[in-house]
């Protein structure tokens, strides 16, 4: 007899890690039954029907440097990204107004970027072809308003989803796949497939509730699930969390109840663009931001640079299997067209 089947009995409930039975893959309880495609289907349309204000997550924050740009592409156009001398982030076209030069290839002098094909200078004021994008650094993310890709009315403000307070420790991956953003949102909106597609990470997972196909209220337009999140073999994080859409390309899961109230797992998806190949590419931009009250949490939030690198790896598993179930959610829904 191993030690944790004899230790079980004893275990405190009010301790956040709980050991967990045997489990056979094979044997779990279906959910095929409830993972109904008309409802994944209508909770994607009205997700799909709230506004963004045209804002499209970026990057990291701590990707957006001061010393260097950042080049990236949102909608097919090519973006540049850094931050000026006060520290704020600016966004603005990918390619030098003169010759077309990677502006992601300039220089940063004094906060202003300097093209490294004939020395032009541009900064934080707009000039012909040079036209900044409204930007925002919400500390964990960094956004770009574009009017044009999104086609909407602007917003003053992206929708960021509420944060835990007090000491926090976040970290963000990145991965991009053949689909187009609402093959990403569908994905996180089918909480079944989590203990049947992730065995390694998550166990125990129940669907307490889920929005209807019609007549849904704001408040109830959510999904309310148990899980226990594995940190190893026999043992894990017990939670009640809820996946929430406040905006057409972000899904959030909060942690409602259990260890970490408040923490989220933020799902940003961004489209790229077509591909060589003329197919579109979508990144999806996963925040993990954690929090707790309990006295070690400060400790650890304090050696987030030797942690994060362990929270973004189990995020990037995650969504290497995910990415997978995204594409052919996207070959299968355009093979007909």
């Amino acid at each position: 007899m191993t030690l944790l089947p004899r230790l079980t009995g004893r275990w405190p409930a009010t301790w956040p890690l709980q050991p967990l039975p045997a489990s056979d893959w094979a044997r779990q309880q279906p959910t095929y039954a409830a993972a109904d495609p008309k409802l994944i289907s209508a909770a994607l349309e009205r997700a799909q029907a709230r506004p963004s204000g045209n804002w499209f997550v970026l990057a990291s924050s701590r990707q957006v440097r001061a010393d260097r740009p950042f080049g990236t592409r949102v909608g097919g156009i090519e973006l540049v990204a850094w931050r000026d001398a006060s520290g704020r982030v600016r966004v603005g076209p990918g390619a030098c107004p003169h010759l077309g030069a990677p502006m992601a290839l300039a220089a940063v002098d004094r906060g202003e970027l300097v093209c490294r094909w004939h020395g032009l200078r541009l900064g934080s004021t707009s000039g012909p072809g040079w036209a900044l994008h409204p930007a925002y650094d919400d500390g964990v993310l960094v956004w770009a308003r574009l009017d044009d890709v999104g086609g909407e009315e602007p917003a003053e403000e992206p929708v960021v989803p509420a944060r835990p307070g007090g000491p926090t420790l976040d970290a963000v991956t990145t991965l991009t796949g053949v689909c187009e953003p609402e093959d990403i949102v569908a994905n996180r909106l089918d909480p079944w497939h989590g203990a049947w597609f992730h065995p390694y990470s998550f166990q125990r997972l129940d669907v307490e509730s889920a929005p209807a196909v019609t007549d849904v209220t704001e408040a109830g337009d959510r999904f309310l699930v148990t899980v226990t999140f594995k940190v190893g073999p026999r043992i894990g994080v017990p939670v009640r969390a809820e996946f929430v859409c406040p905006e057409p390309r972000t899904v959030v899961m909060r942690i409602v109840e259990g260890e970490g109230v408040g923490s989220v797992v933020e799902t940003h998806a961004t489209p790229r663009g077509p591909g060589r190949d003329g197919r579109p590419r979508t990144s999806v931009i996963e925040a993990v931001v954690a929090g707790s009250e309990r006295p070690g949490f400060a400790v650890a939030s304090r050696l987030a640079p030797a942690i994060r690198p362990a929270m973004a790896m189990a995020a990037t598993k995650l969504w290497r299997d995910d990415m997978d179930y995204a594409q052919r959610r996207y070959e299968m829904r355009t093979r007909a067209l």
